[in-house]
């Protein structure tokens, strides 16, 4: 129980910063002064944070990257220890797999009886002289 509301925080600040991280890179200044980033504000943190913001931004878009990935990687252990005990979990698993397989094909209908082969006309005579 405990557990399940550690991970839905973390959860939750996972995404706050992937929201923070996305917002924080279209503040970036391009290289170019073009794109995405001046037309979303690129100039905007100059002014807010002074002409250093180039290296502000960058080593905080740095950190926020480190926080992402040691979120995740602690998300996916906890979800892993949370569950490991629960077999019930692994026969569901185990029953979607099989309930998601293609079904066996029915074997197929005998085919339709070939119609009776009707004799071939006898020649005539006449076209026989031909």
């Amino acid at each position: 129980m405990f557990s399940t509301i550690i991970i839905a925080i973390f959860t939750l600040i996972l995404v706050l910063v992937c929201v923070s991280l996305v917002l924080l890179i279209l503040m970036q200044r391009p290289s170019a002064n073009a794109g995405m980033g001046a037309a979303l504000g690129g100039g905007a943190a100059e002014s807010m944070f002074g002409g250093e913001t180039g290296n502000m931004l960058t080593k905080l878009t740095v950190k926020l990257t480190v926080v992402f990935f040691v979120l995740c990687a602690g998300l996916y252990l906890g979800y892993i220890y949370v569950n490991k005990g629960d077999i019930d979990a692994e026969e569901r698993t185990i029953d979607i797999m099989k309930s998601s397989a293609p079904a066996e094909t029915p074997p197929p209908a005998e085919a339709p009886a070939a119609p009776a082969e009707t004799p071939a006309p006898e020649a005539s005579a006449e076209n026989a002289a031909k």
